[in-house]
């Protein structure tokens, strides 16, 4: 069965985006300049590899852009980082915090999604994938400190950020 015959159009994409917003929330749960550039690569990386974690996930890899046509791929990539763009402005997210928001309440709506209509181990897997993406970014940089040197693996910020995603989602919230 294809993903377009169980789900709409919304809700492939809010299973294509949440993951990689997850990630920008959590890159930006607590401010630490160039260690913010190594949480979105992270993100990136991670968001990437659900397709190699989870090859047989139907929903992983419908939402994911397949590599063997580049353009093609490039083109989707950048359609969908447009339309994410204008769905946040049409939502008035302006802010880290309004965003934290606002990938909480559509995490609650892929859990739900996720629960009406994909199997128990594909809503596993993909709830997996999504905190996967938040673990890698919120341990991808050290917090304080100065050039890398002291500060902590995963701020307090990053703690209650991956907690708050974790329970919206309906995933395992453990960080280690």
């Amino acid at each position: 069965m294809s993903l377009e015959s169980r789900f709409t159009e919304d809700e492939i994409f809010l299973l294509a985006t949440t993951p990689i917003q997850i990630g920008t929330v959590m890159a930006f749960a607590e401010g630490s300049g160039l260690g913010t550039i190594k949480e979105m690569f992270a993100s990136s990386r991670s968001y990437i590899n659900g397709i190699k974690e989870y090859p047989n996930n139907e929903i992983i890899t419908g939402v994911l852009p397949t590599v063997g046509d580049i353009k093609e791929a490039m083109s989707k990539a950048k359609e969908m980082r447009q339309k994410s763009h204008d769905r946040l402005k049409a939502l008035g997210i302006d802010s880290t915090e309004k965003l934290r928001e606002q990938v909480i309440k559509d995490a609650k709506e892929v859990a739900a999604i996720l629960e009406a209509k994909a199997t128990p181990e594909e809503a596993r897997e993909y709830k997996a994938w999504a905190m996967e993406v938040a673990a890698n970014v919120a341990k991808a940089a050290k917090e304080g400190g100065f050039l890398g040197i002291g500060g902590t693996r995963i701020s307090e910020g990053e703690k209650e950020a991956f907690a708050q995603i974790a329970e919206a989602l309906g995933a395992d919230s453990n960080l280690d």
